[in-house]
């Protein structure tokens, strides 16, 4: 038995649920595909999958192989791309971790171009706001907006602007602020951010004379999610305070109005950040690659 062969076929049997499916997504026929997976569950002694008509269904032990199966062959696929002609056709899994705003406004619109130039690196993006263990979790590289994580090497990949907007019917009610500091008496409700692990709303971020301030208003609604956030300025619960490619469609198509644009802060910058052993990757090099090409449409 070619062991690392069916190593493969059982883990792309758990990724698409099917037996059919793994077959067609590996190009053999499906009695082959039932052929692998019966030599490995009788090399390993343990029942890896439970069919039906249906459904395929992972054993318990056979989700403690994939996992484990899965990081390895990981592993493999890097020292590989690593060497010979895979550096000109990086090839395997890549995993990479973001926040939702990023996922959903700039990664994944532009994703496309990736899969189109790199068909054959599949890319699992995983999306959350707390800050994970890229070593501890097997990551290949996480965009983030820090770069104190000294464990892993960053690059600094571009700037986010920022932009403080409402919605024409809340403007309509409670006016237009002439300072950011109007923004402390109440009269216009703010929608604030807070983190979901520390529960502690953001501050306000300006820019007076080249001087960074900021202020922590009192809120009318907070959210701990990026779409969660837009959606509260939509609906007119309050101004908000985020970064423009969040805003800026809603701002093109009329339904948010920028506000305050004489004290916008600093842009923020934003990194992308990846363990030693992922340096020589050449599925990590071309992502980072071109992962900065689309934050140059940021700037």
């Amino acid at each position: 038995m070619d062991h690392l062969q069916a190593i493969r076929v059982f883990c792309r049997v758990v990724e698409t649920g099917a037996f059919n499916r793994a077959a067609q997504s590996l190009k053999m026929p499906n009695a082959t595909v039932s052929k692998w997976i019966r030599s490995l569950e009788t090399h390993l002694g343990v029942p890896l999958l439970e069919r039906s008509t249906r459904r395929v269904q992972v054993t318990h032990e056979g989700t403690a192989y994939y996992e484990r199966m899965r990081q390895l062959l990981a592993e493999l696929d890097d020292v590989e791309s690593t060497l010979g002609r895979t550096q000109a056709n990086p090839r395997g899994s890549l995993r990479v971790d973001t926040g939702g705003s990023t996922a959903s406004g700039i990664l994944i619109p532009a994703l496309p171009e990736f899969r189109e130039r790199y068909p054959d690196i599949h890319v699992e993006i995983g999306v959350t706001d707390r800050v994970v263990d890229v070593i501890g979790e097997n990551i290949d590289c996480a965009i983030r907006s820090t770069a104190r994580d000294l464990s892993l090497i960053t690059r600094r990949i571009g700037k986010l602007g920022w932009t403080t907007c409402a919605s024409p019917a809340y403007l309509a009610r409670y006016g237009t602020p002439d300072h950011p500091s109007e923004l402390l008496n109440g009269n216009y409700p703010v929608a604030g951010y807070f983190s979901a692990l520390t529960r502690i709303v953001q501050p306000l971020h300006f820019r007076d004379r080249g001087q960074p301030f900021q202020i922590e208003p009192r809120t009318s609604v907070i959210v701990n999610e990026s779409n969660a956030h837009l959606a509260s300025a939509l609906a007119g619960l309050g101004l908000i305070h985020t970064l423009d490619f969040m805003v800026r469609p809603a701002i093109d198509r009329g339904e948010l109005i920028p506000i305050l644009e004489p004290w916008r802060p600093e842009p923020l910058d934003v990194y992308i950040a990846y363990p030693p052993s992922r340096q020589l990757s050449a599925k990590v090099r071309v992502f980072v690659s071109w992962i900065t090409e689309v934050y140059t449409r940021y700037q």
